[in-house]
């Protein structure tokens, strides 16, 4: 039986070759998502380690934890704590480390690498260890700057070059006076590094005298864990913690682990779908093959097969295709690994330098993954060939499914669809959190009990089409009956497409949706004419406000500056706003009292309201973060957003309690209302600073859509391999149908029936079966995606459907030019079949 089921697979290889393209893509997939992510986080993390080199311990502030009323405050790292470090036993020297937020301009003017990348930090002294100087001098004074040597590189700087920076909103220009090399993994990652003296670092970054982070290294021979326990000796425990650089360096590489994590599994939810859209390739494959060979397996049954050696040689030839389909999509999963590497740099985002990673575990999960999902579809259909009597085999009448089969299989599925709309019906009506799981069940059901249903449902809508197939005459009757003649086969085959379409679809409604809930709420909630904010959310200098408040036509101005606070045992963050004018920026609903804020009163959400049992007129007590106390009154509720919420207090109550306070936006309206001119205004105001931007409805509303568009893409791009693999399954399915008509093709071209005629025949299987896959797929999509519409909208009251209908056209395009493609081969095969041949072969 082994040697007979090779012999199988070698005479079959032709038509298993769909197959074998179909398990390989997916595998390819899921070893290129496992090459990929093992190379880049293992880039990182010796990029990270190498950035450890120079910290043998190193000491960091205590946090204290909030308590009572009580706001919990890091410690300071004084410079005497700094001479203490230096001189315990072993030390060899200690470095105070500053660091903080830092954007540099290239020399047109534009932000240089990933906003969130940009650091500053201080050199330490003339020679800092940490980083060796390429070129030029270390940095002395406010006026004076040392850059990384990539970002010189990528900006054309060199030294003696003045460069524009900022910090916090104000543009500074020093000049560059040393380039560094450093192993530090935020400039690997394509972002970069500025480097002040220390006094100005402290100055930008924090208060003078205080790091930080202090570095110590070890002397010779004293290790780390030695060097560690002198320290705890000598440093006060309530105020300083101390960490190996060894343990420095496992923690960031778990979590560069942690962060990869999550891309791989969404990498391998999609492999997961496309090697799901497989299964329906090789059930349908093996399907047919095994109906071709009736009566050559009847005959090894008659000569004394057990139904175990007939099915055992079934998944004997999976076995095989599987393996072959696992080994190639490895090494085709290695090239997409390495090809998207090359990907990220040439998009501009910077890997750090490494080898291609390819673990044993990655060999083993594509031969795993290639061998297991083959045979698993196979498994089926070798257990109905087994069950087939030798003499109804011989006779040939086995083929069609009892009644008791049909009405079997409709009774499950209609249950199952049943089961799945109620559970999804259900979940709609859940909260956000709590409706997710029996959403995801639901979807399950629903799309299980949708492919039970479905050669139920190929009859009447394929019917439905009979109009437009008898403009082509025979070859549409002859289309549309060989549609529905095997229902199960078709069926299998709508369904790889109606999978993927059905995602696309969904993700497109929900994203449609939600880019237009958020575009109303971040447009209806503000009456402000620009909303002014760092490029990384970074907060804001309070000097911001005040220079834009001098520009000619601004009418008013309020920040939105966050605080913490203690009010009834808990941590709650304030909201400082000018309240004056607060009520002329925002456009805020109003549910109890009135939008007034000012003095001792304030106004809440909705939320915070509820859950501390407030209403207007309520008082209530806050302890600021200096530790002082003051008796606050709700003026009113108002319902927040995802944008605006909280607690909001005027400035100048929440100012004299805060010691450096910072904004996160800032809200403008102007005299002559947003334009050009007035956005322009602004930005020289601000030194055309390229860390901050200027943002009006119009570029809010742009912000967002493009951050949808970019995730639909990337969905879309996710997504093809599954529609691929469906294009590769109507192939398949129509190449082996032709071959099983190999007679009756015969015969109509014995009659009369043209080439052309069997070509167009062919083709307009092909487009009905995709067409229909393609009509069930997005009715689905539409379905899912207004389910997850309104468990959204339970948490997001601007939440409104938005249905695609012009990308839905381009989908259901996309399925017709699906069938077309997937025709040309199995009919121009079919056209060139010698009749007479033909009409001889069983």
């Amino acid at each position: 039986m082994f040697r007979t089921a090779l012999r199988n697979v070698l005479a079959h290889k032709a038509r298993l070759l769909m197959t074998v393209l179909a398990v390989m893509l997916g595998v390819a997939f899921v070893s290129g998502t496992l090459v990929f992510t093992n190379t880049i986080s293992d880039a990182y993390q010796t990029s990270s380690a190498k950035g450890f080199d120079q910290v043998d311990v190193a000491v960091t502030p205590k946090s204290q934890e909030d308590e009572g009323d009580t706001i919990g405050k890091t410690p300071e790292l004084t410079q005497a704590l700094l001479e203490d470090s230096a001189k315990v036993p072993g030390a060899a020297n200690a470095i105070g480390v500053v660091s903080g937020f830092t954007a540099i301009a290239d020399k047109d003017g534009k932000l240089i690498g990933d906003g969130f990348q940009s650091q500053g930090g201080n050199y330490w002294g003339d020679k800092d260890p940490r980083y060796p100087l390429k070129s030029g001098t270390a940095p002395h004074g406010a006026d004076e700057v040392a850059i990384d040597s990539e970002t010189a590189r990528r900006a054309g700087y060199e030294v003696g070059d003045t460069v524009r920076i900022s910090v916090d909103g104000p543009v500074l220009s020093p000049k560059i006076t040393g380039i560094f090399t450093t192993d530090d993994g935020n400039v690997a990652a394509g972002g970069s590094l500025t480097l002040f003296d220390t006094a100005t670092a402290q100055k930008l970054f924090g208060k003078a005298g205080t790091y930080y982070e202090i570095d110590v290294a070890a002397k010779s021979g004293v290790t780390q864990a030695a060097l560690k326990a002198e320290l705890d000796k000598a440093l006060p425990k309530d105020l300083t913690e101390t960490t190996t650089g060894k343990q420095l360096a496992d923690d960031q590489a778990q979590q560069i682990a942690s962060g990869m994590s999550g891309l791989r599994q969404g990498l391998l939810v999609f492999a997961g779908i496309a090697l799901f859209v497989g299964t329906f390739i090789i059930a349908n494959t093996f399907t047919m093959l095994v109906a071709q060979r009736t009566k050559e397996l009847a005959l090894l049954r008659a000569v004394g097969a057990s139904r175990r050696q007939v099915t055992r040689s079934v998944l004997i030839e999976a076995f095989v295709v599987g393996t072959v389909a696992g080994v190639t999509g490895l090494v085709a999963g290695i090239g997409i690994g390495a090809g998207l590497r090359s990907l990220m740099g040439t998009l501009g985002a910077t890997v750090p330098d490494g080898p291609l990673v390819i673990t044993p575990g990655t060999v083993a999960a594509a031969l795993a993954v290639g061998i297991v999902i083959t045979m698993l579809a196979a498994w089926l259909p070798g257990r109905r060939a087994a069950k087939i009597p030798p003499v109804a085999a011989m006779s040939s009448v086995h083929a069609k499914a009892t009644t008791k089969s049909l009405v079997l299989r409709n009774t499950l599925g209609a249950l199952f669809s049943a089961a799945g709309v109620a559970v999804v019906l259900a979940a709609t009506t859940m909260s956000g959190s709590d409706g997710q799981a029996p959403m995801g069940l639901g979807a399950v059901l629903l799309i299980i009990g949708v492919f039970i249903l479905t050669p139920l449902l190929s009859r009447p809508l394929i019917a439905a089409a009979a109009p437009v197939l008898r403009v082509f005459g025979v070859s549409g009757k002859l289309a549309r009956q060989n549609s529905v003649r095997n229902p199960r086969r078709t069926a299998a085959t709508a369904s790889a497409l109606m999978i993927g379409l059905t995602l696309i679809t969904g993700m497109t409604v929900m994203a449609g949706s939600l880019q237009k809930s958020i575009d109303k709420m971040a447009t209806a909630a503000i009456r402000a004419d620009y909303v002014v904010s760092m490029a990384n959310r970074h907060e804001l200098s309070p000097d911001v406000e005040k220079k834009l408040q001098q520009v000619d036509g601004v009418t008013a101005t309020s920040p939105l500056r966050n605080a913490a606070s203690r009010i009834d045992g808990q941590t709650e963050y304030l909201t400082g706003v000018n309240g004056g004018v607060i009520g002329e920026l925002t456009d805020l609903k109003v549910d109890e009292g009135s939008f007034k804020v000012g003095g001792t009163q304030v106004v809440v959400d909705h939320d915070t309201a509820k859950a501390h049992g407030w209403k207007a007129g309520s008082a209530f007590t806050v302890a600021y973060e200096d530790g002082r106390k003051q008796r606050l009154t709700v003026a009113g509720v108002y319902e927040g957003n995802e944008l605006i919420t909280g607690i909001m207090l005027d400035t100048a109550t929440l100012a004299p309690h805060q010691t450096d306070p910072a904004d996160m936006q800032v809200m403008v309206k102007t005299s002559g209302g947003a334009s050009s001119e007035t956005k322009d205004r602004l930005e020289k105001a601000l030194g055309s600073n390229p860390a901050i931007q200027v943002q009006d409805k119009k570029d809010l509303s742009n912000s967002i859509a493009q951050m949808f568009t970019l995730i639909l893409n990337m969905v879309y791009g996710l997504l093809a391999m599954a529609v691929i693999v469906a294009v590769l399954g109507v192939i398949n399915t129509l190449a082996m149908s032709v071959f099983e008509r190999s007679q009756e093709i015969g015969m109509l071209r014995a009659i009369g029936l043209d080439r052309k005629a069997v070509k167009r025949m062919v083709r307009l299987e092909s487009l009905v079966i995709s067409l229909f896959g393609g009509v069930l797929g997005i009715g689905l999509g539409v379905f899912f995606g207004w389910a997850a519409g309104e468990l959204m909208g339970t948490s997001m009251p601007t939440y409104e459907l938005v249905l695609p209908w012009a990308r839905m056209a381009v989908f259901l395009l996309l399925a017709a030019t699906v069938g077309v493609l997937a025709a040309l081969w199995p009919a121009r095969r079919a056209a060139r079949l010698n009749m007479l041949a033909a009409i001889k072969s069983e």
